[in-house]
């Protein structure tokens, strides 16, 4: 697939397309001239920059007066300005005009319509960085790294990434049927998902038994800094002894966010992270904070963590010596900035690395590819299975890579089938009717469209019961030695 402009982390939208917001570390452009090396000035011409522009006014004025069909001003100056940016074969840089700017910007606050998705550009194809928890990406069993290659049974190869785009985008309550290429599968997954309003609650609190306190944090938008500092005051106020910070498929967001939400942790005079502009020149970002809890901390990370979220592990794990469980996550250490111009249009420009306290570069392109954690955990090779769904029901002697899937998602939930080889044979059979018979679904012993549905509410509230997560197990289980010390 060869997309002839690429952007990053696209949020699928029905009535929205967000751009890269969310896994850039987003600044204002203003805030970023700062990180510029001393007395450079931005535009000022050399005398081969004078040349250049000569002749880019030369072939202006050559389609201007010469080009055989109409053209305004406006198609040419932005076609100029999105081949530049295409030139620099930058995944996180982008050009949108007013209608994609305004979507962009959209994208910070805490709703949207769309399927919930965060997507790259990657080797070619877009490819999904992380599902936004809750959403219907993420029920349907989208997983990071799926590479989407035909959307409703139409091929997106070679076609402009927007136009893409458009054909996953929809009214809230209609379906999309994705063609999915799962690394380690062999065979293409056919997904389909209900397109719904997309409320993004970035902040879940828990206190876990054992007095053990647990934040999830799904994303950096507007409005989390504050919904994090109120969570983790009253897990404090309930005698929290211990906490588990879960940024799992965290793709990211505003710098501004994390860097405040560090601060709670974060002895004041302490680094929380660095930035590098392409002259090699630093920015250091010092914590504000009060001083370092009294109590331990754990940060869990998958690959699905990335920018932001790699952040925030980084500096705990760094700056607080705090442990991280779970994956070595996504590897995204690049600054973006955007600048808005007058007709509402943005250009959203990678400007700087970001660095870890320790100063290291976890960028996936050339820097250390991601933040290791402490303690590895795998999730179970059921964990990332994706609940079959078919209009035409799966019976007994069919073979497909949907009835396999059937048949590891049934076992992990307690119904044995005696096999995972995707054969339907009578044991399957007999599984299926017993999981139809405990959801008081009529029993027909097929796999049929309703117990589909079924099956995957089924699996979603089993991934979601804490005892079932394997990577939250060992991390309350170390915090519970930590509290005994």
């Amino acid at each position: 697939m060869n997309f002839r402009a690429r952007t990053v982390a696209i949020i699928v939208a029905a009535t929205v397309l967000v751009s890269s917001s969310v896994t850039a570390l987003f600044f204002k452009f203003d805030d970023l001239i700062r990180v510029f090396q001393p007395g450079m000035a931005i535009g000022k011409e050399t005398t081969s920059d004078e040349e250049l522009i000569k002749k880019f006014r030369q072939a202006y004025g050559l389609i201007k007066g010469n080009y055989i069909r109409s053209i305004s001003d406006q198609e040419l100056i932005d076609g100029a300005i999105q081949g530049m940016v295409q030139s620099l074969n930058d995944p996180h840089s982008d050009y949108m005009d007013p209608g994609d700017s305004k979507d962009f910007k959209e994208g910070l606050s805490s709703s949207f319509s769309g399927i919930g998705v965060e997507i790259t550009v990657k080797n070619g194809r877009l490819t999904v960085v992380t599902p936004i928890k809750g959403s219907p990406a993420e029920k349907a069993g989208l997983k990071s790294d799926d590479q989407i290659i035909k959307v409703d049974g139409e091929s997106i190869e070679s076609i402009d990434y927007r136009e893409a785009i458009s054909k996953i985008r929809g009214p809230k309550g209609t379906k999309v049927q994705l063609d999915i290429v799962r690394p380690g599968l062999e065979d293409v997954l056919k997904i389909s998902v209900i397109r719904d309003e997309i409320k993004q609650n970035t902040i879940e609190t828990t206190l876990l038994s054992d007095q053990i306190g647990y934040i999830e944090i799904t994303q950096f938008i507007e409005g989390t800094i504050e919904d994090f500092a109120k969570g983790l005051e009253e897990l404090e106020k309930k005698g929290m002894k211990g906490l588990v910070i879960d940024v799992r498929s965290n793709p990211g967001g505003l710098l501004q966010a994390v860097l405040e939400m560090l601060e709670h942790f974060i002895p004041e005079g302490k680094t929380l992270m660095m930035t590098e502009d392409k002259s090699g020149t630093k920015e250091v970002f010092k914590s504000k904070g009060k001083g370092k809890k009294p109590y331990p901390i754990v940060v869990m990370i998958d690959k699905g963590s990335a920018s932001a979220s790699e952040i925030m592990a980084a500096t705990l794990k760094e700056a607080g010596g705090y442990t991280l469980v779970g994956e070595t996550t996504y590897g995204k250490g690049t600054v973006q900035s955007a600048q808005t111009f007058e007709d509402g249009s943005t250009l959203k420009l990678t400007m700087a690395k970001w660095l870890t306290p320790n100063g290291t570069w976890i960028d996936q392109n050339g820097g250390t590819k991601g933040i290791k954690p402490d303690l590895e955990v795998q999730y179970p090779s059921y964990w990332n299975t994706v609940p079959p769904y078919t209009q035409k029901p799966l019976k007994r002697d069919m073979n497909s890579v949907e009835i396999k899937n059937l048949q590891i998602i049934l076992k992990a939930l307690g119904y044995h089938t005696g096999r995972t080889d995707g054969y339907f044979d009578e044991k399957t059979e007999t599984a299926v009717a017993a999981f139809q018979q405990m959801e008081n679904l009529e029993v027909t012993k097929e796999f049929d469209e309703k117990t589909a549905t079924a099956l995957n509410h089924a699996f979603i509230r089993f991934k979601n019961d804490p005892k079932n997560d394997v990577q939250l197990q060992v991390a309350i289980q170390h915090l519970k030695e930590k509290i005994k010390e």
